[in-house]
């Protein structure tokens, strides 16, 4: 049987949309998500809904997963400071494994430097910092380049949802 669970990052004040949105498409589609966090507990979001980590970050492995979501909001920027979620991200991105962030979610894959030269998106907001980093800023619903997938807002997640499942089912063995 093929690994048809992917892992996504949560800490507090993650963006609700970004990460329930996706979650109910890939189960839709019959994949599953697990969330990691620093510690298993409910997470609340920048809206106010709740969210309970599976696992913790340190116990995270790129090999138990088939891909990774990164949701947007302030979460992000907390996270990309911590070394086993830029390790990870690394991991999964070099694995050709599916790495896709939306909003400011890409300050995870910013810090894990793996947008040189890739086409990129996300929140306006983050624009100079996905450049700085080496990525190539397109200003679309949805940008795929290779095994990242980015999107820039809530009002993307049906294209974002879409094109992280057809990424999945195309590669996903």
């Amino acid at each position: 049987m093929r690994n048809k669970t992917l892992l996504a990052f949560l800490d507090d004040v993650y963006e609700d949309l970004e990460l329930w949105y996706p979650k109910l498409r890939l189960e839709e589609a019959g994949y599953a998500l697990k969330c990691a966090a620093p510690e298993i507990k409910t997470y609340t979001g920048k809206h106010g809904y709740p969210a309970t980590a599976d696992l913790r970050l340190k116990e995270a492995e790129a090999g138990d997963f088939c891909g990774l979501l990164v949701p947007g909001g302030f979460m992000p920027d907390k996270l990309r400071r911590d070394p086993k979620v830029l390790a990870l991200t690394r991991e999964f991105y070099e694995q050709g494994k599916l790495v896709a962030f939306i909003c400011h979610g890409g300050w995870i894959p910013i810090s894990a430097k793996i947008l040189r030269g890739k086409r990129v998106t996300g929140s306006l907001g983050i624009k100079d910092d996905l450049e700085n980093a080496g990525g190539i800023w397109v200003n679309g619903p949805v940008v795929e380049d290779a095994n990242l997938i980015s999107s820039r807002t809530p009002q993307d997640l049906a294209a974002f949802g879409h094109a992280m499942v057809r990424f999945l089912d195309a590669n996903v063995r």
